[in-house]
């Protein structure tokens, strides 16, 4: 699906994490506005668009994702996003993060209709 080869999951494996008790940062890139019209509620949710992301790079992340150790899913509208995050950190040295594939709309789609399509 990208040109880029980045470590993913798919929104099936994302739905068996968030009902497990497991640490991990489910990072939403997406734009105060989109989050607005679709969100998953999980406590290890982490919103950051990538706008700031962009501008202040790293020292945007939040607390517990700036650890290189740190296990994080990277969730976006379609995916597109999420894979160009996940592409930057492991560049930088982070080693267990990964791109939802499909994004929100997939997930939406396939697993949680309650969250909501844009």
């Amino acid at each position: 699906m990208f040109s880029k080869l980045v470590p993913v999951i798919t929104v099936g494996e994302l739905d068996k994490k968030l009902q497990s008790q497991d640490q991990f940062i489910l990072l939403d890139v997406r734009e105060p506005w989109e989050v607005d019209l679709a969100k998953i509620i999980d406590k290890r949710l982490e919103i950051l668009a990538m706008s700031r992301l962009v501008t202040e790079g790293v020292n945007a992340l939040p607390e517990p994702a700036k650890s290189h150790k740190a296990e994080i899913y990277i969730l976006c509208h379609q995916g597109i996003r999420s894979a160009d995050v996940t592409d930057w950190l492991v560049s930088q040295g982070w080693m267990n993060v990964y791109s939802v594939e499909g994004g929100i709309d997939e997930y939406t789609r396939r697993i949680d209709s309650s969250v909501g399509f844009y």
